[in-house]
């Protein structure tokens, strides 16, 4: 429990320092030791705990921008708390790997200590990964120092390389797992509880082909349910709901999936990852490769206007079971078009025949939708990572000049290693990894849109359909909104560090000169901008043989400038 409680305060105030968080999780486990031993006399007792710990930090002093939300009542107040939780403020520095020695030190006197402000750590630069996921993360950072330290003050021969080697494993699945949360949650409070319901229908019949349509729905329901109370901050109806859908799964697994027995033999806190990552269950054998049924059947009309939703729902339940090879944005996006297409032919005197176009649009759809996929997994395997991403920030600096390049840098890195990672894959797993991996980066995009507005155009497409949002954002062309930037001295600066023997920081350097470029000219021509990059190619070679690059630079910048703008105005 005072873990949990640790988590939750370090959650809600972010900016609070360690023993804040200590000692406001110390008071609340204190209250419910008081109470679990009798003390039900006590008010405080019967209260929400989700009440008792906003009363413990609202009583506390000091404690960064939380006097407005404190003078709130509830459910205001919560909200308000709600609202504060950000996993991009500055302040939530990442957690670094240890240094060896300190660590192992530090690990052999107070293990306990050392876990917690791992806990505070984590939760304050998490703020929306769910309780169990970071009490998960924490069992993982135990087992590391176990491991580097061999459990006493004398360190392994190489710590050092033991924790560089370690920590990504401890920290990769705690980030991963943190933006899926706050992914969903995203996508909850943006389009509402059926769509996640849609989207989690899709998921689960590809997981569970071999489930019934009433198993599936009661998970979906269940599922739902959880999310809902994890992403309002109920931790403890988030907690045993997570729990009580654990436990159905892994005493169902005859009529789930015969791909669970591991997982389920996992340690609780491990359970739910490796049930998320788990294979989808093989499809049950003589399973139809159609559903011809949903658009032959002379009732389909009759069950569409008496039982719409549930009528959707068996459509897509049957479809997704059947193709895992698509990915759930997908099919969404087919159930959606088999809505319209019964819309407007039930209107009709003939909807049998009416609908037998739907499968000419169907395949149509799927089309696009692989091709574009495979088009942009040519150019990876063609250009590398370097190039494929220089192609990313062309196209996305033009759809939202208004991001920082800090920021364009960021989300094509994590589109170009959704392109190293998926690409290499079957054509059956390809489609699921790729649209479901920038799904996230596309709902990251649309969360910053929703903190600091970009254009129109992104506002559009983070608005009006979830599952529509990557086709509608990669149709996006230049923003016409945008005004160029002016042609300041400052704007492009040519410094020594252009000299850098690291290609890494040099590759990052010029990629922020390409976003500059693309700003202050945006309708640039390929081959301008091939003649700009020769150039500025040439000369940097040219100053970096200099015995003095810099004077180089402060004498040939200046004039590479007036060579370009000359070109790119002609």
């Amino acid at each position: 429990f005072l873990s949990s409680a640790m988590v939750m305060f370090a959650q809600y105030v972010p900016g609070g320092s360690f023993g804040k968080a200590v000692k406001m999780a110390e008071d609340v486990t204190a209250l419910a030791r008081s109470c679990a031993a009798g003390g039900r006399d006590n008010p405080e007792c019967l209260k929400p705990l989700d009440r008792i710990f906003l009363n413990t930090i609202c009583q506390e002093e000091d404690l960064p921008r939380l006097s407005e939300c404190c003078a709130k009542k509830d459910p205001e107040r919560h909200d308000c708390f709600l609202s504060l939780k950000n996993s991009s403020r500055a302040f939530t520095s990442p957690f670094d790997s240890p240094n060896a020695e300190a660590a192992c030190k530090n690990y052999s006197q107070h293990p306990q200590s050392l876990t917690a402000q791992f806990l505070y750590e984590v939760s304050r630069q998490q703020p929306f990964l769910y309780v169990p996921s970071v009490l998960a993360g924490a069992a993982r950072y135990e087992e590391m120092m176990r491991s580097c330290c061999r459990g006493t003050a004398a360190p392994t021969p190489d710590p050092q390389e033991c924790f560089q080697r370690q920590a990504p494993k401890v920290m990769k699945p705690i980030k991963e797992e943190g933006l899926r949360q706050e992914h969903t949650c995203g996508i909850l409070e943006k389009f509402g509880e059926r769509t996640l319901q849609a989207l989690k229908l899709a998921q689960i019949s590809q997981k569970f082909p071999r489930a019934d349509f009433g198993t599936v729905s009661k998970l979906v329901l269940d599922v739902a349910a959880m999310h809902r109370a994890c992403c309002r901050g109920a931790t403890l109806d988030c907690m045993s709901a997570r729990e009580e859908i654990l436990h159905y799964v892994c005493t169902h697994q005859a009529i789930l999936s015969s791909k669970l027995q591991q997982c389920c033999e996992k340690p609780l806190l491990q359970r739910s990852e490796c049930i998320i990552h788990a294979e989808n269950d093989d499809k049950p054998a003589g399973l139809s490769p159609h559903v011809r049924e949903f658009i032959e059947d002379k009732g389909m009309c009759q069950q569409f206007a008496l039982e719409k939703d549930r009528h959707l729902a068996r459509f897509l339940y049957e479809y997704s079971r059947r193709h895992p090879e698509f990915s759930a944005q997908m099919l969404l996006r087919i159930g959606k078009g088999y809505e319209e297409l019964l819309r407007e032919c039930c209107r009709s005197g003939a909807p049998e025949k009416c609908c037998s176009r739907g499968e000419e649009e169907l395949k149509k759809h799927i089309y696009e939708t692989e091709s574009v996929m495979k088009s942009s997994c040519d150019i990876y395997k063609e250009k590398g990572d370097y190039y494929f991403q220089n192609e990313l920030l062309m196209s996305f600096t033009k759809k939202m000049p208004q991001l920082t390049s800090a920021e364009l840098i960021k989300f094509t890195k994590q589109m170009t290693t959704i392109g190293s990672k998926c690409c290499q894959l079957s054509q059956e797993k390809l489609l699921p990894c790729a649209e479901e991996n920038l799904d996230l980066v596309l709902g990251e995009i649309c969360r910053r849109h929703l903190r600091d507005p970009i254009n129109p155009g992104v506002c559009h497409c983070c608005s009006s359909s979830y599952s529509f949002r990557r086709p509608c954002l990669g149709k996006l062309e230049m923003d016409e909104t945008f005004v160029p930037l002016s042609l300041t001295p400052g704007l492009f600066t040519f410094h020594e560090d252009l000299c850098t023997s690291q290609e890494e920081k040099l590759q990052h350097r010029k990629q922020e000169m390409l976003i500059t470029l693309l700003k202050y000219k945006p309708q640039i021509s390929q081959a301008q901008l091939a003649t700009v990059t020769a150039a500025f190619t040439t000369m940097r070679e040219q100053c970096c043989r200099e015995s003095s690059p810099g004077a180089c630079f402060q004498t040939q910048g200046p004039e590479l400038i007036k060579r370009s703008e000359k070109l790119l105005s002609a």
